[in-house]
């Protein structure tokens, strides 16, 4: 197959990927975006074999998801991704979730980076790249992925122990797992009178099996509908994420 700008995958949410609302869960649409993602690498030439042979692996550093509807048990969607240009040291790759009309239901930006499979330092894009065809320049969403930080008072909320199934081939935490610890981070009543509108994630550094993480939570903006978390390693005292929530009721 050619290289394409525009990859796109045709999905039926499954019963793994609901929760008990019937729509999908938060995490699983990172976990689709993964894997469309790493289809779409692997068409322009930046799939696993090329990283393996390279010595490296691909990072997920930062992303926004704004959810305009969630779709639902059995719902067919269409994912459609496209990159843009790299810089130095990152790539950014959108996402759009589109119903089967093709209406947009999601809309998403992340930003990637590769590291050394071996010392996980920081590898240089030109590692990897060898250009990709005309890029699309429109964007999912518009807006600049900062970095996240406290408004108030951070209070912890639970710890947890990462184990085996929560990390992925690359041995860490996988990115859509810290979603679903953010979840548990709220009740069940909670879930149920509210859902989560938009979040935007920094993942700020790995978390391996036996590590535990501690999650806050800052709750001064609730009255404008945002929820700011941190996960800190109880060990290192590093911080593993930041994570900023916007949501509506139910």
């Amino acid at each position: 197959m050619e290289p394409v700008p525009l990859y796109t995958k045709k999905y039926k949410v499954d019963t793994r990927d609901i929760d008990f609302t019937g729509r999908m869960k938060l995490s699983s649409i990172f976990l689709y975006f993964q894997d469309i993602a790493g289809e779409h690498a692997e068409n322009l030439g930046m799939g696993r074999a090329v990283m393996e042979d390279k010595g490296v692996i691909w990072v997920l550093v930062r992303a926004r998801v704004d959810i305009i509807r969630y779709p639902h048990w059995k719902e067919g969607i269409t994912i459609e991704t496209w990159p843009q240009e790299p810089n130095r040291l990152e790539f950014m790759r959108d996402f759009l979730i589109r119903d089967s009309k093709g209406e947009i239901l999601v809309k998403a930006v992340s930003t990637w980076v590769i590291i050394d499979e071996k010392t996980r330092k920081l590898r240089k894009t030109e590692s990897i790249f060898r250009g990709y065809p005309p890029t699309i320049k429109e964007r999912a969403i518009y807006c600049k992925l900062g970095r996240l930080k406290p408004n108030g008072k951070l209070d912890k909320v639970y710890a947890r122990e990462v184990r085996y199934s929560d990390i992925d081939q690359n041995e860490h935490l996988n990115n859509a797992k810290y979603v679903d610890f953010i979840m548990d981070a709220f009740t069940i009543d909670e879930h149920r009178k509210y859902f989560v509108k938009s979040i935007e994630i920094d993942y700020s550094n790995e978390a391996l099996p036996g590590d535990t993480i501690s999650f806050f939570r800052d709750m001064s903006q609730i009255d404008e509908n945002i929820i700011y978390m941190e996960g800190i390693n109880e060990d290192s005292g590093e911080i593993n994420f930041k994570a900023k929530i916007y949501f509506d009721k139910n």
